[in-house]
């Protein structure tokens, strides 16, 4: 969409060519918006290219039953509350609407259908290319978060093709399966919402991979609104990389997974879910093997296995030894004047969340904005 910001704040050179703005934001997820705020309140040149065709898509294509885990009290970024009662928890639509609502009543210069296919560092700053476009900028911020592409493990594509196999990212409902036996593979929560829904609408269930722990308490229930503003200043003052309990949990929550808060073990239990510890290990006879031996005769495979990072169309050395890119609270240790933001856990528990990508944006604009006057003042 175009606004002020995207028409009166950025030049593009006399052949046609680059587009050049202060920033580029690359990503129009809450993360990216959030920023936009706040550049835009600076009053910052920059633009915010998205793939998608709408603002608020990436939730849209979520599974249908999706709510957030945060009541919608905790859920708002800079300038806008969420407009759901406060104690409600949205589901993944309300999200996506909010978001594309947000960009309205902020007008942020918002670029769909982009897909950013490289970032390049110059003498002058930074290329932007997205097929036959190109940006220059001084700063870019990559706000594709970290979960980009889905991830299974190989010996997936060994399993019979009469089993139907399908990503979290890629289920929506129970209609999709057929109407047998299904495995979950993996017990975080997203797993085992899953699990429980699709046990509910009549299919033996199974849920594999080993506990990650659960909240001792019903989220929606009325005594957790009190624990939940405990737990919200934990997640963004005591769970950080400041503090040791918070780097420990960054470690686990990253690789391992969290664990369960809206479904727990006796609500599976309650379902029907069969639970197994094990992990899925392999496939015998094409059909899911598990690390002690046992052979799982289904008809449904749904991997809840999480997503593997690219940051390979960034040129330059990101990435840090835990293959995580190389940053504190956004800032590139690696690469003056490149961003991110998204990340999971990136600074605090709170930046997975929705309502925690307002504090991580804001330090990024404050970063960028400081380091603009810096050039001009270099340039002078």
């Amino acid at each position: 969409m175009s606004n002020q910001y995207d028409v009166m704040q950025h030049s593009a050179d006399s052949t046609g060519g680059a587009e050049r703005f202060d920033t580029v934001v690359v990503g129009a997820g809450q993360a990216g918006l959030a920023l936009g705020y706040h550049l835009a309140k600076r009053g910052q040149s920059f633009v915010i290219l998205d793939e998608n065709g709408r603002v608020g898509d990436i939730w849209r294509r979520r599974y249908d039953s999706l709510r957030l885990y945060t009541p919608a009290k905790y859920d708002g970024l800079p300038g806008s509350r969420f407009p759901a009662n406060r104690y409600e928890f949205p589901s993944g639509r309300q999200v996506a609407d909010y978001l594309e609502g947000y960009v309205a009543e902020h007008r942020l210069p918002v670029r769909p259908r982009v897909f950013v296919d490289g970032v390049h560092k110059t003498a002058q700053g930074f290329v932007v290319t997205a097929g036959g476009q190109r940006f220059e900028a001084a700063q870019v911020v990559v706000a594709t978060g970290g979960q980009q592409l889905p991830r299974t493990p190989d010996f997936a594509a060994e399993l019979d093709p009469g089993i139907r196999q399908l990503h979290s990212s890629e289920y929506r409902n129970p209609s999709q399966l057929l109407p047998c036996d299904v495995l979950v593979v993996g017990a975080s929560h997203s797993g085992a919402d899953l699990a429980h829904e699709i046990a509910g609408s009549g299919h033996r269930t199974v849920l594999c991979g080993p506990s990650r722990g659960e909240i001792p308490f019903d989220i929606e229930g009325r005594p957790a609104r009190q624990i939940t503003r405990l737990l919200w200043f934990a997640a963004n003052h005591v769970l950080t990389e400041r503090t040791p309990i918070g780097r420990k949990m960054q470690a686990e929550v990253r690789s391992e997974g969290g664990p369960l808060l809206r479904v727990k073990s006796a609500d599976l239990a309650s379902a029907g879910v069969e639970r197994i510890e094990n992990r899925m290990a392999g496939v015998q006879d094409g059909l899911p093997m598990l690390d002690d031996g046992r052979v799982l005769d289904v008809e449904n495979v749904i991997w809840c296995t999480g997503f593997r990072r690219d940051f390979s169309w960034i040129d330059g050395p990101v990435l840090g030894e835990d293959g995580w890119p190389a940053q504190y609270r956004g800032v590139s240790a690696t690469c003056p004047g490149l961003y991110f933001l998204g990340l999971i856990f990136q600074y605090a528990f709170a930046s997975m969340l929705v309502g925690g990508a307002g504090r991580d944006a804001e330090y990024v604009a404050k970063h960028i904005v400081a380091r603009t006057k810096r050039l001009a003042t270099v340039g002078n």
